[in-house]
């Protein structure tokens, strides 16, 4: 069962910010879109790039990757443009109090 790990407060983030973060050996973008804190796997599938560089678009929730541009759901990790076809894993995210906590087995 995963645990969850605090990694940053909400405090840390505006709207469309991005942080990556490591967590059990495991590189995660954290993401504020709309008001709620997303968690995904950092590297993007299609080559090696670190999404949290890329740009948030909080209208569709989204990130894109700064490589190729890819565009990844926060919610589900599936690229919704080319060149990724791959999705990232997503971790869940629970905010206590002022603590945001991601679960990565």
């Amino acid at each position: 069962m995963a645990e969850f790990v605090t990694v940053a407060r909400v405090s840390d983030f505006e709207e469309g910010a991005a942080k990556a973060f490591t967590v059990n050996g495991e590189m995660i973008a954290v993401v504020l879109c709309e008001g709620q804190f997303y968690a995904i796997n950092n590297i993007c599938s299609h080559a090696y790039a670190e999404l949290h560089e890329g740009e948030v678009d909080t209208d569709e929730c989204t990130i894109e990757c700064p490589l190729h541009g890819s565009q990844f759901s926060l919610e589900t990790g599936r690229p919704r443009t080319l060149p990724a076809i791959t999705p990232v894993e997503t971790y869940a995210v629970h905010v206590v109090g002022d603590e945001i906590q991601v679960a990565v087995s």
